[in-house]
């Protein structure tokens, strides 16, 4: 259960209704603090939207983030998101394999985003090694991107697990099809 109400529209001065204009619980209880809902949903769209990294690179480190967490708010959306930005079955199911150490059939790319996710997650950075392993597959502009996506998702399930956000019906089915260990 939530640790702070879902706000509505209704429940909102008119200059802050616009913070719960996407009607998913993150933002309803993110509410509470509209400025601060304002500038975390503006980082996110920057990097939904307007980000140079590739967006199935992008979504394959977000749902590494989610699955290291095992947030299922933050699995269950980016799988949902991820299949609607070109990332496969294949693709999610292959997020469990190299984080077990495993070796999947993503390219090696791919999994080098992947190794980069991890090693943020745990902390405290990404590894000179993995990082200049990426620079002759994305420029300085991607290579940034990318690393504020991570660290932005990082701070996401913190944020999530925190506030006890819960999924949403619509999103259980994702859970379901890929349950998080």
């Amino acid at each position: 259960m939530a640790r702070l109400p879902y706000l509505t529209a209704k429940d909102l001065p008119p200059e802050h209704r616009d913070v719960v204009a996407r009607d998913i619980w993150l933002n309803r209880v993110m509410a509470n603090s509209p400025g601060a809902a304002r500038a975390f949903t503006d980082l996110g769209m920057f990097i939904r939207f307007h980000s140079r990294l590739d967006p199935r690179l992008r979504q394959l480190a977000i749902m590494q983030v989610g699955w290291l967490a095992r947030s299922p708010y933050e699995w269950s959306h980016h799988v949902r998101i991820g299949k609607e930005f070109g990332c496969t079955d294949a693709d999610i199911r292959a997020i469990a394999t190299e984080t077990d150490g495993g070796d999947s059939a993503l390219e090696p790319l791919a999994k080098l985003v992947l190794q980069g996710a991890r090693e943020m997650f745990h902390g405290p950075g990404m590894s000179t090694e993995t990082f200049d392993a990426l620079r002759p597959h994305l420029d300085p502009e991607r290579l940034t991107d990318l690393t504020v996506t991570i660290a932005y998702y990082c701070g996401v399930v913190r944020l999530l697990a925190t506030l006890g956000v819960e999924v949403e019906p619509d999103y259980q089915p994702f859970l379901e099809e890929y349950p998080l260990p």
